[in-house]
C-alpha cells in the first residue's frame, strides 16, 4: 500500500536548500540527560537580555531586602544590652531602637512590593515571548512533524515547561541572589561579634555540600520525569476529549478501560511526585537538624562566654537570630546547583522545540508568484518518505525514552509527469494508497519531491514563497476542518477583511447561505468543535464557500464528495460547478461519475500514472480505468 498524504515527510528533493536549512537526525533531536553546556548564556541572550532593566532593578530590590534581615538582629542586641546594663538613656536606647525596628519592617515592605511588582512584570512578559516564539515555531513546521507529535506534548512545553522555565528566571535565580545576599550580611555581622564563633558555626557547612551533591542529580532526573509524563497525561485527555475521541470511546464502550488507562498514566505522576517530595523533604529534615544542632552550639558555648563576661547577652541573642538567618539561606545555597539544574530543565525542554529546523520553508530567493494563471507541471516526480528520526523529536513522542526508527521510508510516488494547462480539469483516479492524494499534497508544498520538481507557471514550487503559493492554491479536503468558532468566523479565515456581502455571496455560490440564514443565531452560529453541528455536505459547502472567498487560481479536491449522499453530493457537485470555473483544477475523486467531463484523466497505481486520456479515451483502451468504470456502474 502507498502511504497517503498525512504520511511522515521530509522535503530536499534538490538537497539542502538555501534558507530552508535541514532537519537534524534523530539522534541529534533527541538530547542527553545532561543539560546542554552554555544554556544559562542562550537563555540570557534569547530571552532575558531585552528585561536587563527591570531584572537589575528585581536583583537591587532582593538585594536590599536581603541585607535588611541583618538589622533586626543587631537592633534587638542593642535593646537586650540596654536591659541588661541599664545604663542613664537606657529609656531612649530601648525607644529609638523599637522605632528603628518598625521602620525597618516597613522599608522591608515597600521594597517587597516593589520586588513582587518587576518579578511578575518580567515573568509574564516572558511568559509572553515564550509562548509567541513557541507557537510560531510550531506553527511552521511540515505536516509531518504533526503526524506523529503528540498533542498533548506540545500543550504540555507550551503551558508547563513555558511556566517553568520564567519561575527559573524570576524565581530561582531571585532567591539565589536573595540567599547569597541574606549569608553574606549575616555572616558578616556574626564575624563582627565572634569570629571564633563563627567558625564553629560554620564548620557543618561541607556536610551541607555532601547532601547536596548526593541529591541534586536524583531530583533533576526527577523533575524531567515527571514533566515528560504530565505531557503523556495531556495527550491522553487531548485525544479523548475531543469530537471525535470521545465518540469512537462512547461507540465502543471503553469509558472504563480509558479511565483506567488515564488511571494508570495519573498513578504513575503521582509515585514521581511522592519521590521527589520524599527526596527533597529529607535533604531537608537533615540541614534543619544539623542547623539546630549548630543553633543549640550558639547558645551552649556562646551562654558560656556570655556568664564569663566574654560576650554580652545582647551579643548571644544577637548571635543566634544571625545563625537562623544565615542557616536558612546556607542551606538553600548548598541546594543551589540542584534548584538552577531543575529550574533550566524547563528552559531546556523549550529550547528542544525551537531548534528544530523547518524543513519546508522559504528559500534565501524565494520570489512572489503574481498573478497567477495556474499551469500545474509536474516533471519527473519521485517522493519517499523519510525516517521518523528525520521528522519528530523523540521526546514528543509516546514513552520517556523513545528511540525514533532511523530508517527511511519506501518510495510512493515514482518518475509521475503530467501538466494542467490554466483553466483545465484533471482528475485522479485509482484505488487506495495509489499515492493520489500524496501527490496532490506537494502542490501546496505540504511535502517536498524527493527526485523532480513541481511548478507552477513555470516556477518551481520551492523557489515560491509559501505565502503566494497558499495564495494561489485552494484546497477543499474529504473531511474539511472547522475551527470551534462561527461560521462568520470559519469562513473569514480565507479572508479576514471579508465584508458580510462577500461571505454572503460565496455561501451563495457554494449552496449554503439557505442552510445558515435557517440557523438561530445565522452566521453567528458556533458550529461546534471540527463543525460537528453540521452535516458532511453542509461542511463540504462552507469549505467551497471559504475556497471561493480565497480565490485561488489552482483547486485542489481530495475526494470532495466520496462520504456524501445523493442529496448533498448533487449540491456539493453544483457549488463546484461555480468554484471551478475559470480555475485550474485536481481532483481526486472514487465516483466516477464525477470526473468522466474532465479534460484529462489520470489513472494513478503503486505511485505511478498507469494511463492517461479522456473518460471516453480510457474506457477504449479497457485498462485499470474501464474495469473501474465496469465495477462502479454495473447493474445501472
Amino acid at each position: 500500500m502507498v502511504a497517503n498524504a498525512m504520511g511522515p515527510n521530509l522535503g530536499g528533493g534538490r538537497g539542502m536548500r538555501p534558507g530552508t536549512g535541514a532537519v537534524r537526525r534523530g539522534v541529534d533531536l533527541d538530547r542527553s540527560q545532561r543539560l546542554p553546556k552554555g544554556l544559562v548564556r542562550r537563555v540570557w541572550r534569547q530571552f532575558a537580555r531585552p528585561y536587563r532593566g527591570k531584572l537589575l532593578q528585581l536583583l537591587f530590590a532582593i538585594s536590599a531586602a536581603s541585607a535588611l534581615v541583618v538589622a533586626p538582629a543587631l537592633l534587638v542586641k542593642r535593646i537586650v544590652d540596654a536591659l541588661q546594663r541599664r545604663p542613664a538613656d537606657a529609656v531612649g536606647v530601648v525607644t529609638d531602637n523599637a522605632l528603628l525596628l518598625v521602620a525597618v519592617a516597613a522599608v522591608t515592605a515597600g521594597l517587597s512590593l516593589w520586588q513582587r511588582y518587576l518579578s511578575s512584570e518580567v515573568g509574564e512578559r516572558l511568559i509572553y515571548d515564550l509562548r509567541r516564539q513557541l507557537y510560531d515555531h510550531v506553527a511552521r513546521m511540515p505536516l509531518a512533524f504533526f503526524t506523529r507529535t503528540q498533542t498533548g506534548a506540545l500543550v504540555s512545553r507550551l503551558n508547563n515547561d513555558v511556566v517553568g522555565a520564567q519561575r527559573a528566571l524570576t524565581g530561582t535565580f531571585g532567591t539565589l541572589t536573595a540567599n547569597v545576599v541574606q549569608v553574606a550580611f549575616a555572616v558578616g555581622g556574626m564575624l563582627l561579634i565572634s569570629w571564633p564563633l563563627t567558625l564553629l558555626t560554620l564548620s557543618v557547612l561541607p556536610l551541607f555540600v555532601v547532601l547536596a551533591k548526593g541529591v541534586g542529580r536524583r531530583l533533576q532526573d526527577l523533575t524531567r520525569e515527571s514533566m515528560q509524563l504530565n505531557a503523556e497525561m495531556n495527550t491522553v485527555m487531548t485525544e479523548r476529549f475531543n469530537v471525535a475521541g470521545a465518540a469512537l470511546v462512547k461507540l465502543f464502550g471503553r469509558q472504563e478501560e480509558e479511565t483506567e488507562r488515564f488511571g494508570a498514566s495519573a498513578a504513575r505522576v503521582a509515585d514521581v511526585g511522592v519521590r521527589s517530595a520524599v527526596v527533597g523533604r529529607l535533604f531537608f529534615v537533615i540541614l534543619a537538624f544539623v542547623g539546630a544542632v549548630g543553633t543549640a552550639a550558639v547558645y551552649l558555648i556562646g551562654g558560656r562566654l556570655a556568664l564569663s563576661g566574654a560576650l554580652s547577652a545582647g551579643d548571644v541573642v544577637a548571635f543566634a537570630v544571625l545563625v537562623t538567618q544565615a542557616y536558612q539561606p546556607l542551606a538553600a545555597l548548598t541546594n543551589a546547583p540542584v534548584e538552577v539544574l531543575t529550574a533550566l530543565v524547563s528552559f531546556d525542554r523549550v529550547f528542544e522545540i525551537l531548534d528544530l529546523r523547518h524543513p519546508i520553508a522559504d528559500a534565501d530567493d524565494a520570489v512572489e508568484l503574481r498573478n497567477a494563471r495556474g499551469e500545474v507541471v509536474f516533471d519527473r516526480v519521485s517522493f519517499a518518505y523519510p525516517s521518523a528520526a528525520h521528522s519528530s523529536l523523540a521526546s514528543l513522542e509516546h514513552g520517556l525514552a523513545p528511540v525514533l526508527d532511523a530508517t527511511p521510508g519506501p518510495q510512493v510516488i515514482s518518475d509521475v509527469s503530467f501538466v494542467a494547462d490554466p483553466g483545465q480539469t484533471v482528475a485522479l483516479v485509482g484505488p487506495s494508497g495509489a499515492g493520489k492524494s500524496t501527490l496532490l499534497a506537494l502542490v501546496s508544498r505540504l511535502y517536498d519531491v524527493s527526485a523532480g520538481s513541481v511548478r507552477i507557471d513555470g516556477h518551481d514550487v520551492r523557489d515560491l514563497t509559501l505565502a503566494s503559493l497558499s495564495a494561489a492554491v485552494g484546497v477543499v479536503p474529504q473531511d474539511p476542518h472547522l475551527f470551534h468558532d462561527t461560521v462568520r468566523e470559519n469562513l473569514r479565515y480565507a479572508k479576514p477583511d471579508a465584508t458580510d456581502a462577500e461571505l454572503e455571496a460565496a455561501c451563495r455560490a457554494a449552496r449554503i447561505h439557505h442552510v445558515i440564514a435557517a440557523l438561530r443565531d445565522g452566521y453567528d452560529t458556533v458550529v461546534g468543535e471540527r463543525g460537528y453541528r453540521l452535516s458532511g455536505g453542509e461542511k463540504q459547502r462552507l469549505a467551497i464557500a471559504r475556497v471561493l472567498l480565497k480565490n485561488p487560481a489552482i483547486v485542489v479536491l481530495d475526494e470532495a464528495t466520496a462520504h456524501l449522499d445523493s442529496e448533498s453530493e448533487a449540491l456539493v457537485q453544483e457549488a463546484l460547478a461555480t468554484a471551478l470555473a475559470g480555475r485550474t483544477s485536481l481532483v481526486i475523486a472514487h465516483r466516477l461519475s464525477t470526473v468522466v467531463h474532465a479534460d484529462q484523466i489520470l489513472v494513478v497505481a503503486d505511485g505511478r500514472i498507469v494511463q492517461r486520456g479522456t473518460s471516453a479515451e480510457l474506457l477504449g483502451a479497457d485498462g485499470v480505468y474501464a474495469e473501474l468504470y465496469r465495477t462502479q456502474f454495473a447493474g445501472t
